[in-house]
């Protein structure tokens, strides 16, 4: 599939006539990070917009003794780095190839005269953005009003809905799970058996399916008052962080 194609199939650019397509593929770079490489660094100048073409990615915070929050994982045809294209201020988070990664590069400026060029681009950027600031509310909102059995269904069923369909596509480990949602693998690990020991999902080699998605997401809804914070995060989730290649 050339650079253009594959353009075509991103939800951002997807509305875009196929001439206009081949104009933005012709700005894009195409680079390549190795599992674990560091691709931003949270502060670092914003002047790029990057799309993934193949592997995945996790966008991340890191606390000063080194423990990672991941903000989310980001897989073929999906993109970050659009809020830089707006505001020109640095990165808000490390960006972290999770395996062997191909990523497209466009930058700020032919971007932005792509952008001027076609107004519709600039539509369906509002859009994803206002996308990601409910998605955004929502997170919030399940961190304060959920136990770790809703947060870990609320994922699930954001995770499918992305995709479309009841088979989650990429691969979430427990450490991924829990550092996404603020809890211990081990609570994951009980809490994952005890959906699947209950029909609501089946695990094999790492695909998760929801079988029971009135279930899921019943349990997704079920509030928790004054349960407290999160648990503190599993020491095995502590990995320092060091530029890629």
């Amino acid at each position: 599939m050339d650079t253009s194609d594959f353009l075509a199939t991103v939800p951002l650019l997807s509305r875009i006539a196929p001439e206009e397509l081949r104009r933005f593929a012709e700005f894009t770079r195409e680079k390549q990070y190795p599992k674990g490489s560091v691709i931003l660094f949270e502060d670092d100048p914003g002047d790029s917009l990057f799309i993934v073409r193949g592997g995945r990615v996790k966008v991340v915070l890191v606390a000063e003794d080194g423990r990672e929050v991941i903000l989310g994982v980001l897989g073929v045809g999906e993109h970050f780095g659009e809020l830089s294209l707006i505001d020109d201020q640095p990165r808000s988070a490390h960006v972290i190839a999770m395996e062997d990664s191909t990523l497209l590069v466009l930058r700020r400026d032919d971007f932005r005269r792509r952008v001027e060029a076609t107004p519709v681009v600039a539509w369906a950027l509002l859009s994803e953005l206002s996308r990601r600031l409910r998605r955004a509310d929502g997170k919030i909102g399940g961190l304060v009003l959920l136990d770790v059995p809703g947060r870990i269904a609320q994922l699930l069923m954001d995770v499918g809905e992305e995709g479309g369909t009841d088979t989650i596509d990429k691969p979430l480990t427990h450490q991924v799970i829990a550092q996404m949602i603020g809890a211990s693998r081990e609570t994951v690990s009980r809490t994952m058996r005890e959906f699947q020991d209950a029909g609501l999902i089946s695990v094999h080699r790492r695909r998760i399916t929801i079988r029971d998605r009135a279930g899921v997401a019943a349990r997704a809804h079920a509030r928790t008052a004054g349960s407290g914070g999160p648990p503190a995060p599993d020491p095995a989730s502590v990995m320092p962080i060091t530029r890629g290649a």
